[in-house]
């Protein structure tokens, strides 16, 4: 059987008010781009451009769409769900209870998104959070402007080496330690070594 006749076979069993919402669901996807094929996966319509994109699904108090990469795409009109604990890290739902209304504009915009970023070739690895930014403390950053080279090397450590020593200098509790560790610290860094790599060697 094909594609498009699973899922016609499929909407046609559910509730008259899933059946509409399905129906329309369908038909905004395919408005989008004239490409975007449909397939059956997992005992439900799913659709395609490029690689998997969204998924359609029937529960028994609501309907669900599925976006594969809903972690690339910006929800500017709040239409995902929070995202479940034990959820696949990548996926967002929208979920349709019976009486709502569809926020057409809004959807059409998450599927040319999606869209988008299946011709991209982008991955959902490409949706890691930003690291924090890393707070240097003022008494070791004056220091380090002070002396050219340590500053030159500092500048050109990796986000982790510079997290090592900021975190060494702010776990001292004694003013005294804080101060002996900034000098150990300025020592390294002139030297261009890591934290880490000082005791390694």
């Amino acid at each position: 059987m094909l594609p498009q006749e699973q899922i016609n076979l499929y909407i046609a069993e559910q509730p008259e008010w899933q059946r509409k919402m399905l129906v329309r669901l369908r038909q905004l996807i395919h408005s989008v781009d004239e490409d975007i094929t449909e397939a059956w996966k997992w005992n439900s319509p799913h659709f395609e451009h490029d690689g998997i994109m969204i998924g359609l699904h029937g529960f028994k108090s609501f309907v669900s769409v599925w976006f594969h990469k809903g972690a690339l795409l910006k929800d500017t009109h709040k239409l995902f769900d929070k995202p479940e604990k034990d959820e696949d890290k990548g996926i967002r739902k929208v979920k349709f209870h019976e009486g709502d209304a569809i926020n057409e504009k809004a959807f059409m915009d998450l599927v040319k998104q999606a869209v988008k970023v299946n011709q991209s070739g982008a991955k959902l690895g490409d949706a890691k959070p930003a690291r924090k930014a890393l707070l240097v403390p003022p008494e070791l950053e004056n220091c380090l402007k002070k002396d050219e080279e340590a500053w030159g090397n500092w500048e050109k450590f990796n986000y982790t080496h510079k997290k090592e020593y900021v975190e060494w200098i702010v776990d001292a509790k004694q003013d005294e330690t804080r101060k002996r560790r900034i000098a150990q610290a300025l020592e390294m860094i002139r030297e261009g070594v890591g934290k880490q790599d000082k005791h390694k060697v």
